[in-house]
């Protein structure tokens, strides 16, 4: 299915704030020579065919006044696959093509996108056949960062990481970065980066208050290699809101029963209600929602270079930006947040 023809006749021509950079936090990733902003937009849901151009337009021109300047992407981002990347290149074109240097794009590969042996995974044939039509896709020449997605567990990662390498000598990426990888596997990845003379920028892992397994060696394996960290799903694909407190509201991911990894009912469980509510009150004796808690949370850790967020309207990136206020807790807050959580100190 494809999205009907966006008209941008309705639209004023679009002409960035002048302020866009005056209350973002920027942080430098990892040793290299690249600053993120300390919030980036997430373009996995809300963004394909199944959603309206012109608020996917919206958000993104929203995050791009407000000093967000990564944008980060897939190649199966979208309904159908491959559906964001169209969008976004669509908007880029239109309204910000002029500001392309002062944006971070990147994009992904590793999950399936196309039928037979060279759709997914991490053989050099898929990763270099998908950047190409990523590329194509957003109607760009390159990619700031692109990411294998997900470690493949039959090719070698020599194969895989030389990829990325070739990537980068070809100029169709600046920087290269891996997500989804586990501490040794990472360290592995790292140090053939390395010897290939093409070092990993940064990896992306998930991380929330409700998924904490990075915090066992994969931090601090990152800390020491000065690789950078960027974690999506912070909020727990919504948990970590105020929005599932009473139930499943009208036009959320979970009552649109999305596909791609979006969250499904089950996952609203009792238990994560319950710790969700005693989050939310002691957010709000911070001054802050449940959501603006969770983020700043994560962006306490200085290991941290930025964190990742979603929006299905773009009042949700002005109201998530306002964790910058306050990423400070005092450890009375950090034990009773494990309190609630039931996690153990690592």
């Amino acid at each position: 299915m494809r999205f009907a023809a966006f008209h941008y006749i309705y639209y004023m021509e679009y002409t960035a704030s002048s302020q866009r950079y005056s209350s973002m936090e920027y942080r430098r990733c990892g040793n290299s020579g690249l600053k993120l902003s300390a919030l980036s937009l997430g373009l996995w849901h809300n963004f394909g065919y199944v959603d309206p151009l012109a608020n996917c337009r919206a958000i993104l021109l929203k995050a791009f006044d407000s000093g967000i300047t990564h944008f980060d992407l897939a190649n199966n981002y979208g309904q159908p696959a491959g559906s964001a990347e169209e969008n976004f290149g669509r908007i880029l074109k239109r309204d910000l093509h002029p500001y392309r240097d002062e944006m971070i794009i990147s994009s992904k590969a590793g999950y399936y996108m196309w039928p037979g042996p060279y759709g997914e995974w991490g053989s050099k044939k898929y990763l270099i056949a998908s950047l190409d039509q990523s590329l194509k896709r957003m109607g760009v020449d390159y990619v700031d960062i692109f990411y294998h997605h997900r470690p493949d567990p039959d090719t070698a990662l020599e194969e895989t990481m030389g990829a990325l390498d070739l990537i980068v000598r070809q100029g169709k990426a600046l920087y290269i970065g891996i997500s989804n990888y586990q501490a040794e596997e990472a360290a592995k990845a790292f140090s053939i980066l390395k010897n290939l003379g093409t070092p990993c920028l940064i990896h992306q892992p998930k991380y929330s208050m409700f998924v904490r397994w990075v915090e066992k060696d994969l931090l601090s394996l990152l800390a020491k290699e000065a690789v950078g960290c960027i974690p999506f799903s912070p909020l727990a694909q919504g948990l970590l809101t105020n929005k599932y407190l009473k139930g499943v509201p009208e036009g959320s991911r979970v009552a649109r029963k999305l596909e791609n990894g979006a969250m499904n009912e089950d996952a609203i469980t009792r238990d994560s209600i319950n710790k969700a509510q005693q989050l939310a009150n002691l957010a709000d004796k911070r001054g802050q929602s449940l959501a603006q808690m969770a983020l700043a949370w994560i962006l306490k850790d200085n290991r941290i270079t930025s964190v990742l967020i979603g929006a299905s309207k773009p009042e949700q990136v002005t109201d998530s930006i306002q964790c910058l206020r306050n990423y400070h807790f005092t450890d009375e807050e950090l034990n009773k947040i494990d309190q609630i959580l039931g996690a153990q100190k690592i």
